[in-house]
Order: C-alpha cells, then structure tokens, then sequence
C-alpha cells in the first residue's frame, strides 16, 4: 500500500503539471473503485486546478470553482501525467486531460482506490478527513500530543502510532522503522511509553518519513512514481521485511509478529 512518503512523492510529482492548467477533458473507463467514481467529475471540464494538497494519505486538488477533487490510492493505485495521445495501460480507469497536451491517469489494478468530488466547504466536515490526527511532519505532532492521547491506551504502541486519530500517515513500514531508530519495542504498551522515549519516537517518525519524502518512497511493487521511475528507500530499511537476517546494527536475529493483523519486525536487542 502507498505510505505518507509515496503520496508525498506522488503530490510533488504531479504538482508542476497541474497547478493552473485547465481541464479540457474528463474520461472515466470505469467507476466502481472502493467508493465509486463521482458521478460528476465532467463538470469539472472548464475549470483548472489552483492546487494540490495532502491530508494524511489523501491527495486534494483544489480547482478554481471552490471544489476538492479527492483522491486516495487505495492498496495499488498510482498518479501519472502521461501525453494525452499514450496508450492507456490495461488499469487506467480515469484520465483528467489538461490544457498543453498532458493528461493526468488514475490507475488501479485492485480498484481499491477513491476519486471524489464536493465542494471545498465541506472539507473540514467531511466524513473521510474530519476525525483524523495531527500531520506527523507538522508542530503539532510533538511528545506532549502523543503521551495525551496514549495516556489511556493498552494496546502495543506500534498499533497506536498507526492509528490516524492519533497521528495519521505512520504505515506499517514507517511505524517498524521509527521504533527500531528510537530503541523501543512494538511490544510495548502505549500508556506505558515514558517522556523521553515519546521524543525519541517523535523524533524518529519525523526522521524517517523526512528521509523516505527525499528519497522518493519506498519501493514497492504497485507503485511508481509520476515520471514513472520507482523510489528508492527500500534498500536502506533496518527491521521492515528482514525476518530472520542479522540486525545491521548489533548482529542479533531480526524477529517477526504479527500486530493488529500487520506483519511486525524488530530487533529483540536494539528494541528491549
């Protein structure tokens, strides 16, 4: 599943191509991803796009008549931009074609993915986005939030840190790698997490999303980048995927679970 760093990338790569570009085109091949396609997307055709933002690992585009066009990559998806006149790939199941010659592609193998329209004044209520956390990159995100709002929780602290309402975009590889660079285990009951180790853990979140972003995100099998070249992170992870290999640290045997049905890797030595 694409992570905060590969939405990032995804936000970043699209950007140029699409900021103040009118919309002169909007082809649907298919609607029926996890929440189906909004029925009116064509009466975007006129209109251009002023912006484009993240929240938590949602995609919006703001156009010029105070609309959000909304869009989540689901467990497969990818963004493009590709020349209008490019063979559709077998997955595209939307294209956006813009003003210039360039198309912006929505492909999906899993049809996991949503594509929504409404409008801007009901970004704050909407039922997707307004019960969600403080962004992890952001100086809302700091010991004090984290330490309040575990104070009550039992549940293993990498469960927690991947809980959207209390901090969103910490995915499964991200919430493995943060606690391996903060010395704490998964393990670990989240009301249990002391001050110093909430600023390690902070620290680290703030550090490794930092670090994949530039990087380009993690390479995985469903996703590329815009320009279609995959990212780069990957090779660097110390525990995520290393079941069994030898801790690049300390040697000791990386050990695996599984928590809140996600696969958890961890040095037993590095994260007592």
């Amino acid at each position: 599943m694409p992570e905060l760093p590969e939405v990032e990338t995804t936000r970043l790569g699209i950007t140029p191509h699409v900021v103040g570009r009118k919309m002169n085109e909007i082809i649907v091949r298919r609607y029926d991803l996890r929440l189906p396609i909004s029925e009116d997307l064509e009466t975007l055709v006129g209109f251009s796009f002023l912006n484009v933002r993240r929240r938590s690992k949602y995609l919006l585009l703001e156009t010029d008549d105070e609309r959000v066009l909304l869009i989540h990559l689901g467990m497969s998806g990818s963004l493009r931009i590709a020349a209008a006149g490019d063979e559709w790939k077998k997955h595209d199941h939307l294209g956006i074609s813009l003003e210039g010659g360039m198309q912006l592609r929505y492909h999906d193998p899993r049809r996991f993915g949503m594509v929504l329209l409404f409008p801007k004044s009901e970004l704050g209520a909407h039922k997707l986005l307004k019960d969600l956390g403080p962004e992890p990159l952001d100086s809302g995100f700091d010991a004090a939030h984290l330490l309040s709002a575990l104070e009550r929780k039992s549940i293993p602290i990498k469960t927690a840190i991947m809980d959207a309402k209390i901090v969103v975009g910490v995915g499964n590889i991200y919430a493995s790698e943060s606690l391996f660079r903060s010395g704490i285990s998964p393990l670990l009951p989240a009301n249990q997490l002391t001050k110093s180790a909430a600023k390690r853990l902070v620290k680290a979140i703030k550090e490794t999303l930092t670090e994949s972003i530039q990087e380009g995100g993690t390479t995985l099998r469903d996703f590329l980048k815009s320009d279609g070249e995959p990212g780069y992170f990957k090779q660097r992870l110390f525990v995520y995927g290393r079941k069994g290999e030898a801790c690049r640290v300390c040697g000791t045997e990386i050990a695996h679970a599984v928590l809140a049905q996600r696969a958890t890797f961890w040095c037993p030595n590095c994260q007592p």
